[in-house]
């Protein structure tokens, strides 16, 4: 089973008048992260707010020799294929990139492909924080190099978080508790019976005899013959 474990960063909140500028994917087949990743820095095509900028250190300097989501569409697209996509507040991601992808006239992704971390931690741990760096902490996460956000960190990340979520590399396999149960066995005396009697009794056999009369020549009065079929 292939997975993608999706972020990004944007110039902003709205995907309606705000871009990608950067992307990053997870590779996991089995729950279990392959080694292969996606990544990708974009030219935004316009200026980076100061509030978004401060969030992930990317600054319009920075991004300007970037190339346009246009020019990685194909890569990016590939590297997905058909696997499920799992994102932390899915809806914001696929927004985002569904946006991108209307621009260059794409497709967008269907959104029952996404898995919302979010979600999954809500209904896990009700009523508790669902933050990245929340969940995190939950389940001792190393975080230090988090000096800022970053999608490829930020998947890497979330990688370790979802397969918290689901219970591990080995979802549903749950350890039972070992319980002990006493049979008790009550040994029973059997009674042996005489063996049956399988032999003919006189009148069987005399009335095989008065039947074999009627036949000529039949085979069981040759008792002084040997018969060979």
């Amino acid at each position: 089973m292939r997975e993608i474990i999706l972020d990004t960063e944007t110039t902003g909140l709205s995907p309606v008048d705000n871009r990608v500028v950067e992307i990053g994917c997870i590779e996991l087949v089995n729950h279990v992260a392959t080694g292969r990743e996606f990544h990708a820095y974009l030219n935004p095509e316009r200026d980076m707010p100061a509030e978004a900028e401060a969030v992930h250190g990317l600054s319009a300097e920075f991004l300007s020799d970037k190339p346009l989501f246009a020019a990685i569409v194909d890569d990016f697209l590939a590297f997905l294929g058909d696997a499920p996509v799992v994102a932390h507040n899915a809806g914001f991601d696929m927004g985002f990139i569904n946006a991108e992808l209307r621009r260059v006239n794409r497709a967008p992704l269907l959104s029952d492909r996404a898995i919302d971390t979010v979600l999954l931690a809500r209904r896990k741990f009700p009523g508790a924080q669902a933050s990245l760096d929340a969940l995190c902490r939950r389940f001792q996460i190393d975080t230090s190099a988090r000096t800022k956000h970053g999608a490829l960190l930020d998947a890497q990340l979330l990688a370790q978080v979802y397969l918290e979520l689901i219970g591990g590399r080995e979802p549903g396999l749950a350890l039972a508790v070992s319980e002990t149960i006493t049979v008790s066995v009550t040994a029973v005396e059997r009674t042996m019976r005489e063996p049956r009697p399988h032999g003919p009794s006189p009148e069987e056999l005399a009335a095989h005899a008065t039947f074999i009369a009627t036949i000529k020549n039949a085979l069981w009065s040759r008792a002084d013959e040997t018969v060979v079929n």
